[in-house]
Parts: C-alpha cells; sequence; structure tokens
C-alpha cells in the first residue's frame, strides 16, 4: 500500500485563500461584463433623445416613447402567458409521471404488540390507559334457582303481620 501524506494546515489554507482569490477575480470580471453587456444592448435599443426643438417635436417623442412603452408591455404580457402555460404543462406531466409510477406502500412487519404498550405509544407516555378487557368486563355469577317455597298456612303468615301491627300501634 502506498502511504498518502496529509496536507499540512498552512498549505491547506494558503491553497484556500489561493482559490477564494481567483473566485473573486472571477465575480469581479462578470459584473464588469454584465454591466458592459447592459450598457450596449442599452444604447442600441434605446437611443438617447434629443430634446431639442419645439413642443410639437417634444409631443412627437412623448408619443413614440408610449408607443415603444406598450409595445414592450405587450411583449412582457405574452412572454409571462407562454411561461405560466409552460409551468402549468410542467406539473401536469409531473403529476401524470407520478400516476404512472404508481405509489409503492412499503411493506409492513409484523410487530407482536400488546393493546396496552400500542395505546402507549400512540398516546404518548402521559396517558395511562388499560386495555385488559378481561379485567373490565362486569362480573356475572350464575344465580342459583330458589326452589319454589311450600305452600304453607297462609293465615299463620298472617297472624304474624298482625303482630306486627299491634306493635306500631301500642308505641
Amino acid at each position: 500500500m502506498t502511504e498518502v501524506k496529509k496536507m499540512t494546515s498552512s498549505r491547506r489554507h494558503h491553497l484556500k485563500s489561493l482559490i477564494l482569490q481567483i473566485a473573486a477575480d472571477w465575480i469581479e470580471v462578470e459584473t464588469k461584463e454584465a454591466v458592459e453587456t447592459k450598457a450596449a444592448y442599452m444604447s442600441e435599443n434605446c437611443p438617447a433623445p434629443s430634446l431639442s426643438g419645439d413642443q410639437a417635436a417634444l409631443l412627437e417623442i412623448c408619443k413614440k416613447l408610449q408607443q415603444a412603452a406598450d409595445r414592450i408591455d405587450e411583449e412582457r404580457y405574452d412572454t409571462e402567458a407562454k411561461v405560466q402555460k409552460a409551468d402549468k404543462e410542467i406539473t401536469d406531466l409531473k403529476l401524470k409521471m407520478v400516476e404512472l409510477g404508481g405509489v409503492k406502500k412499503p411493506a409492513l412487519k409484523k410487530v407482536r404488540m400488546s393493546a396496552d404498550s400500542m395505546l402507549a405509544a400512540l398516546l404518548g407516555g402521559k396517558h395511562k390507559v388499560t386495555m385488559d378487557l378481561r379485567s373490565n368486563l362486569k362480573q356475572v355469577k350464575k344465580e342459583v334457582k330458589e326452589e319454589a317455597v311450600e305452600a304453607g298456612d297462609w293465615r299463620k303468615n298472617i297472624e304474624d303481620k298482625a303482630d306486627r301491627k299491634k306493635m306500631f300501634e301500642t308505641s
């Protein structure tokens, strides 16, 4: 294996400063070129108006400038409409691509989890909810049917009740 020598920090900083200096020079040249192209375009398409003359000549110059402004405004509107139409077509094509590609659902992993832990995961640790359904069920005991009471002497029953009645009357 060949050993790779690491660059010293001073060398790295020197190279970095050189690269930044070259980039700054390039940016400066680009801005100068942009200013020059703008000046060339303006001199070519927008000649300086001659303001010498009488009022009629100045009015004529104003009308020409107004017509030029209207023409440029119409061109701007047309290009803006074309751009909007192209943007709409692009979004439509993107939607079609999504529809054609379909939505791929990720494979779900099987997870064994109790209902309590699912609720804890969904609601967070703050809520204490138990889903132990068996503990929440009402306990139902089988009732033992009472055996039919034997028909006894009904007179005895009435006498007992009469004694009770006398207790209340005497007090």
